[in-house]
C-alpha cells in the first residue's frame, strides 16, 4: 500500500481550497476543536478521489501537552483528519446528505495505519483518500497524508452510513 497515490502532492499545498469553513460546516457534524478538515483542495467523484488539509500550529489545543518541548501532532488525530476527509466525499458524493439531514457516516474501522514521519507545528498536512470499494452503507478508502512530497501518513479507513 505505501506506493504514492498522488501524482504530485507538492502542487496541492498551496492550492486553494474548493471548500472550507462554511462549506465544511454544511457537511461535517464535526466542530472547534475536532473539526480537523480545514479545506477541501480536490474532490472528483469519478476518479474517487478527495484531498483536504490541516495547518498545523504551534497554538494548537494539543500542543504543549503532546510531547513538551517538541510537539508532535498526534496519531489518532491524524486518523480523524483522514475520517474527516473521507466523510466529506460520503456525504457529499456518495450520499445526498442535502436531501436527507438525518444522514450520518461515521467511523467504522482502521487497517494498516502507518505513521511514517513526524508532523509538526508549521507545517500543511495534506490528506488524500482514495474509495477503493462502495457498498450500500459502508465505503473503504485508501488514506495517504503528505507535508510537502514526503508521505507521513497511510492506511485503510472504513466509513459506514447509520
Amino acid at each position: 500500500m505505501n506506493a504514492p497515490l498522488l501524482e504530485d502532492p507538492l502542487s496541492l499545498t498551496h492550492a486553494e481550497p474548493l471548500a472550507s469553513g462554511s462549506d465544511l460546516d454544511r457537511i461535517l457534524p464535526q466542530v472547534n476543536r475536532f473539526r480537523m478538515a480545514e479545506g477541501i483542495l480536490l474532490s472528483d467523484p469519478k476518479k474517487g478521489v478527495t484531498v483536504g488539509y490541516r495547518d498545523i500550529r504551534a497554538d494548537d489545543w494539543w500542543a504543549d501537552d503532546h510531547v513538551p518541548g517538541r510537539p508532535l501532532f498526534p496519531g489518532v488525530l491524524q486518523c480523524e483528519l483522514a475520517a474527516q476527509i473521507a466523510s466529506y466525499d460520503m456525504l457529499s458524493n456518495r450520499f445526498d446528505a442535502q436531501t436527507d439531514s438525518n444522514l450520518f457516516v461515521g467511523l467504522g474501522g482502521l487497517e494498516a495505519v502507518r505513521f511514517r514521519a513526524p508532523v509538526v507545528p508549521g507545517c500543511r498536512l495534506v490528506m488524500a483518500v482514495f474509495l477503493k470499494r462502495a457498498r450500500h452503507n459502508l465505503c473503504r478508502y485508501v488514506c495517504q497524508g503528505y507535508v510537502g512530497e514526503e508521505m507521513v501518513f497511510e492506511g485503510l479507513i472504513l466509513g459506514v452510513r447509520f
